[in-house]
Parts: structure tokens; sequence; C-alpha cells
């Protein structure tokens, strides 16, 4: 599939943990750059590889100002994050494909909203909480299930904590896989969590986004729960 990119500017990078990194992109006035959260793009790198596309989640909420964020993992073994992360630096030309994807929230939010997500996936779903919220949008309870392996890993925590002071209706449940020592949080792997938390099997929407295994689980799991396949969103970036 040929894509269309236009020449944006990288604003800001900030380094989120050892291996990721927040990238800050403006894209010019005079092109119109409005997504919906949980939407993606396209970066057409100058990378040594048969497709030098990659596909990223936009991790920020519709603004008016065309900056939008990319939350990005480094791989070590790819050729696109190491380039980002070695060679491309603020002030520097990215080139940016149009908006992409379905993986968006429902016109109008009737249930509860089990976001289920782990690393780099929470991206996506950072963005629709905040258009949730920026927009005052009606809603009902929203989780956020957030499953790391290290302390580190927590990414947007004291955002995420901060949202979770201001709105009562919303749940911040991040859950660690190996043995942190200086976390006293739930410990484990996410399916547990939202297992305990719907147990009642209420109407729900889920928005999944992770690694591929914990996504294929918790779809086969949602499903074993009784969850129509309709209520289960799912993006995948492994």
């Amino acid at each position: 599939m040929a894509y269309q990119f236009f020449d944006c500017k990288m604003v800001d990078i900030q380094d989120e943990n050892d291996v990721v990194k927040r990238f800050f992109i403006k894209v010019p006035d005079e092109i119109p750059f409005k997504h919906k959260a949980g939407q993606f793009i396209m970066l057409d790198l100058p990378i040594e590889s048969k497709v030098t596309n990659r596909s990223y989640s936009i991790a920020s909420a519709p603004s008016d100002d065309n900056i939008f964020e990319l939350c990005i993992v480094l791989n070590p073994k790819g050729a696109g994050t190491p380039y980002l992360f070695d060679k491309v630096k603020v002030g520097d030309t990215i080139k940016v494909s149009k908006i992409l994807g379905k993986f968006t929230l429902p016109e109008v939010i009737e249930d509860d909203i089990c976001f289920i997500s782990t690393g780099t996936g929470i991206a996506p779903l950072r963005a629709q909480l905040w258009e949730i919220f920026n927009a005052n949008k009606a809603h009902k309870n929203l989780y956020m299930v957030f499953g790391n392996r290290w302390t580190k890993d927590v990414l947007y925590r004291k955002e995420m904590e901060e949202m979770e002071a201001k709105h009562p209706e919303f749940k911040f449940l991040p859950v660690l896989s190996r043995d942190n020592a200086d976390w006293t949080g739930r410990k484990g792997y996410v399916h547990p969590i939202y297992e305990e938390i719907f147990a009642d099997k209420r109407p729900a929407y889920f928005y999944i986004c992770g690694w591929s295994d914990m996504l294929k689980e918790a779809r086969t799991r949602l499903e074993a729960m009784g969850y129509d396949k309709k209520r289960i969103r799912f993006e995948s970036y492994d």
C-alpha cells in the first residue's frame, strides 16, 4: 500500500526510561491533522530495509496545535527504533503519513471501559483517556490495567496517579510480573485483575493493546466470560 508522507519537525524528545523515549512531532500548520484517540501514523525512515515504513500509535489526545506524541520502546534488533533513538534529534525533519486506524472509542460511551495494556501498548489507551477527560465526554467507570515487568517500566505513572486522584471514577491498576523489592502494588499478570473487576459480567467495553501473547489470552478469557467480540477492541504492536 502506498502512503503519502509529509515533512514534519521533531520538536522534542524525552527519555521516559532506559529503553523508552517520547517523541513530539509538529505537523505543518497548513496540513489538517486532527486524529481520534487510538489511531496511528506511519513514519518513513531512511533505513536499510526492504520496508522503510514503521507504524506507531499516537500517545497524545487530539489537540489544535498540530503536535502529537509517540511513545516508543527500543528494539535493538530492528532497524526503525535504533535509527529514531540514535540518529533523530530535535529540529530534524521527519516524514509522517496521514492518520490511520480504527481503534477508536465509541461515539457514545454507555458502559464501563476497561483498558488493558502492557509496555508501550499504553500509548493509544492513554490518548483515549485524555480524549474522554479533555472533551468532558460522558462516561461511566474507567479502568487502566497496566502490566509490566519492572517498576521502571510503568510509563506515565505519575500522570496516571494524578488522573486517578482527580477522577474518582477512574482506577489505575499497574501490575508487575517480576520480583521488585520496592513494589507494594499488584503482582503477577493483567488477566486476574480484569477478571476480578468484571466477575459480575456487567456490560463493558474492553480496549487492549500490547504484547501479542497478552492480547490473545485476554481476548480468549473475555470471550470465555461471555463478552461479545464486538465489545473487545484490540491493537497489537509486536
